[in-house]
């Protein structure tokens, strides 16, 4: 069976885009089942898919977190990678179906999870907001601020990779400068707020280029994450398998020093170590005085 990928809500996992892409698996949180309960479902998938890589975004709960590092310690298995993927949350789901999409393929589960870094690189991840006074993810100006403050107000923001934020003219897009899109082709998911708005398919869509625009339900945590209901989230991602696979094929695989996994990049992504070994360090040095010369 292919290595499962596995995220702590749901909502991450979006549609496959053919029949041949597997599910995600839902890892449980503290509220939902207990440490027995996640141990016990943790070991299925082990046993099932031999080997598990969960996406662990940075706004999860801290008690989910160390659920997670809990329960791999505990059935001490070095099968379990757990990523760290900093990215919006529509992004975050829009990279665990580019996982999805790798597992069948012959990459090793070490490549798969190492990946993810690369990949994260190439999504285009922002929303339109209706007011930017509370976000704190993008650098935000004291006029954007102070505009924020009118009911009629629109900020196209793009949080990764690259910030960048604009203010819309009421009619649209008309005298602001859109996000820079991705210089590649790509798929647009978009997913509405309560904000009443079709600039992401009418404005933002044939700007990029995309090839094909899918509307998702909004993840329950892009409220938070944008600091506001009133949004349209948008990521913008690489569709097509074949394009993935060629990606992650063309860099330069290694094997990790430390549990002998395969990777790309300079990064583990099971056990986290670095491809090099750190230097060493420098000896201490005495504090004798050297000899005066006679």
């Amino acid at each position: 069976m292919p290595t499962a990928i596995a995220v702590t809500s749901a909502d991450l996992v979006l549609p496959a885009p053919d029949r041949h892409t597997p599910g995600a698996a839902v890892l449980r949180p503290p509220g939902e089942a207990d440490l027995e309960g996640a141990l016990a479902e943790t070991s299925a998938l082990l046993e099932r898919h031999g080997h598990l890589v969960a996406v662990v975004p940075p706004w999860l709960p801290p008690a989910t977190v160390r659920r997670l590092h809990t329960v791999r310690a505990i059935l001490e298995t070095d099968r379990i990678a757990l990523l760290d993927v900093d990215l919006p949350p529509l992004g975050t789901a829009v990279l665990v179906r580019q996982l999805r999409q790798l597992t069948v393929t012959d990459f090793s589960p070490g490549v798969i999870a190492s990946a993810a870094r690369l990949l994260s690189h190439y999504v285009h991840a922002g929303a339109l907001l209706g007011t930017v006074a509370k976000l704190d993810r993008v650098p935000v100006g004291l006029k954007a601020h102070a505009r924020s403050w009118s009911p009629s107000a629109r900020f196209a923001v793009l949080a990764h990779p690259t910030p960048h934020l604009a203010r819309l003219a009421p009619t649209g897009s008309a005298g602001a400068e859109l996000p820079p899109g991705p210089g590649f082709a790509t798929h647009l998911t978009f997913a509405r707020g309560s904000l009443s708005s079709d600039w992401v398919t009418a404005e933002l869509a044939p700007a990029w280029q995309v090839q094909g625009v899918m509307e998702n339900p909004l993840p329950a945590d892009s409220a938070a994450w944008w600091a506001t209901p009133k949004l349209v989230e948008f990521a913008a991602a690489i569709p097509d398998l074949s394009v993935l696979y060629q990606l992650v094929a063309s860099v330069r695989r290694e094997e990790c020093r430390w549990c002998g996994f395969e990777l790309i990049g300079d990064r583990c992504g099971f056990c986290a170590a670095p491809l090099a070994a750190p230097p060493p360090e420098a000896p201490a040095r005495t504090g004798t005085r050297s000899r005066s010369r006679t």
